[in-house]
């Protein structure tokens, strides 16, 4: 049922959503200072393709709430707003339903991604 749902989910909207991180990780990676940041948005983005069968896990310390609060500034706050709208879009029908939960997972993550793990 996971590969099932991850071929669809690339389909109807998981290629944009994994782009979007791809973008942002090139974004990030220009300054070196950024590099970081960029390395763990390209990591999202394998979740962002493929995100049925995989859970989330936060944590993380004083560190990874000083850059997620960078991160929110300059990128999380449209990526959050992208995914939170293109999950309320897919929740309108009823096979839409899981593929919404899935944006909603990722809109979350777009808000503090450093200091989650993905399992």
């Amino acid at each position: 049922m996971n590969c099932l749902g991850n071929i669809l989910w690339l389909i109807f909207g998981g290629l944009l959503s994994g782009l979007s991180w791809v973008l942002a990780g090139c974004l990030w990676c220009i300054t070196i200072v950024g590099i970081p940041v960029g390395v763990q948005c390209f990591k999202f983005a394998s979740l962002s393709l493929c995100p049925f069968g995989k859970e989330v896990r936060y944590g993380g310390g004083a560190v990874s709430t000083l850059v997620n609060i960078i991160w929110l500034l300059i990128s999380g706050i449209p990526m959050a707003v992208e995914f939170a709208l293109l999950g309320c879009l897919l929740c309108i029908t009823l096979i839409g339903i899981p593929f919404g939960l899935q944006m909603f997972k990722l809109a979350k993550l777009a808000l503090m991604p450093f200091g989650a793990v993905i399992e």
